[in-house]
């Protein structure tokens, strides 16, 4: 079994430990994971903002550069539901407009081999506990992408209620979206910040020391209002804590 790590931009720039967390967990599973230095942004921002042309060689690069995998994971629920929801309606766009379908075969081939994190181990390697351990309370935010396009339902859940020493607090209105939506939060920042603050105000109210999620973009947004409203809930990516073990625990740098 060939497996990529997809990194994604985010995680590449701002949030390198989640990718490097990602590799832990699945080494640790027995599973070779290769980096494709070809890889780079999957075109998410361009088409969120309506360039879908502009996306067109970014499918093509992606497509290439994971060609020879026969999984691709990634530790982002939104870069995974924009190849597997989009790249295809990108190629039918572009075959629809008479450019031929070498756009659409590319998305095609590569669509049904991109799995978030948790998908891949669940689903494809039949793990749950995966040897975690991460001795503090936990509440989870369900990011929209992976809550309604990817359909993770409790596979994230069912993945931290077997972590070693974690307890896991349920999070009052947690399908309720954070505000973030990538483009959304530059458009219409009093409505993104007034979201993030109800999604906060909940988060808060479980006095759970860790504030989890799959997608470090929406993390990235509540981590920011977190910082402003100051106090001790820290967001960390999922990735994070099953990758702490007993004997490499996870520390708060």
């Amino acid at each position: 079994m060939r497996v990529a790590l997809f990194a994604t931009c985010v995680n590449d720039a701002l949030f390198p430990t989640t990718a490097i967390a990602t590799v832990r967990v699945l080494e640790r599973l027995g599973v070779r994971v290769d980096f494709p230095a070809e890889q780079s942004c999957c075109g998410q921002p361009q088409y969120n903002t309506g360039y879908r042309r502009a996306c067109e060689p970014l499918v093509h690069r992606t497509a290439k550069a994971f060609a020879d995998y026969d999984h691709v994971v990634t530790p982002s629920g939104s870069c995974a539901a924009m190849v597997r929801d989009n790249y295809p309606r990108i190629g039918a766009k572009a075959a629809a407009e008479g450019r031929g379908t070498a756009l659409a075969d590319a998305a095609h081939a590569l669509a049904p081999r991109v799995y978030e994190l948790t998908e891949f181990l669940v689903d494809v390697l039949d793990v749950e506990d995966v040897g975690a351990y991460f001795p503090h309370s936990v509440t989870y935010h369900p990011s929209c992408h992976g809550l309604r396009v990817l359909g993770l339902g409790d596979r994230p859940l069912r993945l931290l209620r077997a972590v070693k020493g974690l307890e896991l607090r349920e999070l009052p209105g947690a399908e309720e979206c954070c505000g973030f939506g990538g483009t959304f939060a530059v458009k219409n920042a009093a409505v993104s910040a007034a979201m993030a603050e109800d999604k906060l105000t909940n988060a808060l109210g479980t006095d759970a020391q860790v504030l989890c999620g799959a997608d470090n973009s929406c993390l990235l947004h509540l981590g920011g209002m977190l910082r402003r409203r100051g106090g001790t809930l820290r967001p960390l990516h999922l990735a994070e804590i099953l990758a702490s073990t007993e004997q490499d625990p996870w520390r708060a740098p």
